[in-house]
């Protein structure tokens, strides 16, 4: 079933002109009963995985409401499990907010912190941040919370797994208590239950009854002995469908082995674990898009 068109909602002409420039149209399954809610100011709970399209359904209603007014303090605030995460949604709203006075920073561990703490002090609209960093900004007085409008909590069940609760807990503890509270997670476990009970006020929950793979994507599983798997990955990325691959693996040293062991394979092949600096770590991804 086709879904509307942005035009539908109420988003200026200028996010509107940038989505149409953007390649978005029409909306995917989950935008198309988020945004609505989102943009009537309502809390809401939309499970949704990595690649639905989650993205663009919380910046679009955080750029709206900032788009009306620029006061120089920060009112919506993003949070997100990793750096690499942080960084694509400060993507998606650069790209979304051309031609707006809205101004965003992204704030997280693994660098310096001497730009984050000086587009901070020179005022944004919009942090996108994860919790470790943020927590220690707060800590110093270089990120001021308390006029936030808009909190996200991006890819919540992750950040649980992870090990930021805690953290989050105690940002929140920070935060005014009338705002907006919009809560993503692909799965949600108990914990990530109870936290949505204790934030958010009367949400509105969407699950897609189609959880299915989109229809470009196959799924398969082979089962293999320990000593074959390698010989099996070589073989899988040899295919003629195979122009470019992400492999995971259990630990930061198998990642960093495998990826030396596909280089001297003939293949072009580069190792992305928490041990990186950012600095490496966005070398890799940039080699990667890249090819």
């Amino acid at each position: 079933m086709t879904t509307p068109a942005f035009s539908i909602l109420p988003l200026s002409g200028a996010m509107l002109t940038n989505l149409e420039q953007l390649g978005y149209a029409p909306m995917t399954p989950i935008q198309a009963p988020s945004l609505p809610t989102m943009l009537a100011g309502r809390d809401i709970i939309p499970q949704a995985a990595t690649g639905s399209g989650k993205t663009a359904a919380f910046v679009l209603p955080i750029l709206q409401r900032m788009a009306g007014s620029r006061g120089g303090r920060t009112r919506a605030l993003i949070l997100t499990p990793t750096r690499e995460l942080a960084s694509q949604i400060h993507e998606h709203i650069e790209a979304f907010a051309r031609h707006t006075p809205v101004k965003a920073a992204t704030v997280f561990g693994g660098v310096k912190p001497g730009k984050q703490e000086q587009a901070l002090r020179a005022g944004v609209d919009i942090v996108v941040a994860t919790p470790g960093r943020l927590l220690d900004l707060m800590n110093q007085g270089v990120v001021k919370l308390n006029h936030i409008e808009m909190l996200v909590l991006d890819e919540a069940d992750h950040m649980f797994d992870m090990g930021f609760l805690p953290d989050i807990r105690r940002i929140l503890a920070a935060l005014p208590p009338r705002r907006q509270n919009l809560l993503f997670a692909a799965t949600m476990p108990v914990e990530i239950r109870r936290l949505a009970d204790d934030l958010l006020t009367d949400p509105h929950v969407i699950e897609l009854a189609d959880s299915a793979p989109a229809a470009t994507i196959d799924h398969a599983l082979y089962l293999v002995a320990e000593r074959r798997k390698h010989a099996l990955l070589e073989h899988v990325l040899t295919q003629d469908d195979c122009d470019s691959a992400i492999v995971f693996t259990r630990t930061k040293h198998r990642a960093r082995r495998l990826a030396q062991q596909l280089s001297k394979g003939g293949h072009r092949a580069v190792g992305l674990q928490g041990n990186m600096s950012q600095a490496q770590r966005d070398r890799a991804m940039r080699g990667f898009r890249s090819r």
